[in-house]
C-alpha cells in the first residue's frame, strides 16, 4: 500500500508496483494506526517539513504509530544527523529495501505453519 503527502508522491509509489494508493492528510493519519512498516525520509516526523506538506497531524500519527519506521536521511528538512554517511539517495533506498527485506524475512521465520512448525 501506498500513502504520499501529494498525489505525484502517491503515483510514482504505485508505478513502482504497490498494489493501491492513496494521498494526503487523512490516509496518513488513518493507515498509520495499522501499518507494519513506515518508510520515508526523515522528514516525515517533522511538522511543516517538506516544503509544508508535512501537517502536524501527519507528524504525530506516524511518530505514534507501532509500525516500525525507516527514515532516509536528507537535509531539505533542515534537520542534520550525526553519524551519517554522505549518500545517493539511490544507495539510501537501496538500504532501506534491504532493511525491509531483513524486517519481512524476520516476521515469515517467526511465523508457524499448520503442523506448529516455525517456519
Amino acid at each position: 500500500m501506498a500513502i504520499g503527502t501529494n498525489s505525484i508522491a502517491t503515483a510514482s509509489m504505485l508505478k513502482a508496483g504497490a498494489d493501491c494508493g492513496a494521498s494526503g492528510e487523512n490516509p496518513v493519519v488513518v493507515n498509520c494506526r495499522d501499518a507494519d512498516i513506515i518508510i520515508g525520509p526523515l522528514g516525515i516526523l517533522l511538522a511543516d517539513s517538506l516544503l509544508g506538506e508535512v501537517t502536524p497531524a501527519m507528524a504525530q500519527a506516524i511518530a505514534q504509530s507501532p509500525a516500525q519506521k525507516i527514515l532516509i536521511p536528507n537535509s531539505k528538512c533542515k534537520v542534520m544527523v550525526t553519524g551519517v554517511r554522505d549518500m545517493a539517495l539511490s544507495e539510501y533506498i537501496q538500504l532501506a529495501i534491504e532493511l525491509v527485506t531483513d524486517l519481512i524475512g524476520g516476521q515469515f521465520n517467526m511465523q508457524n505453519n499448520d503442523n506448529g512448525q516455525t517456519l
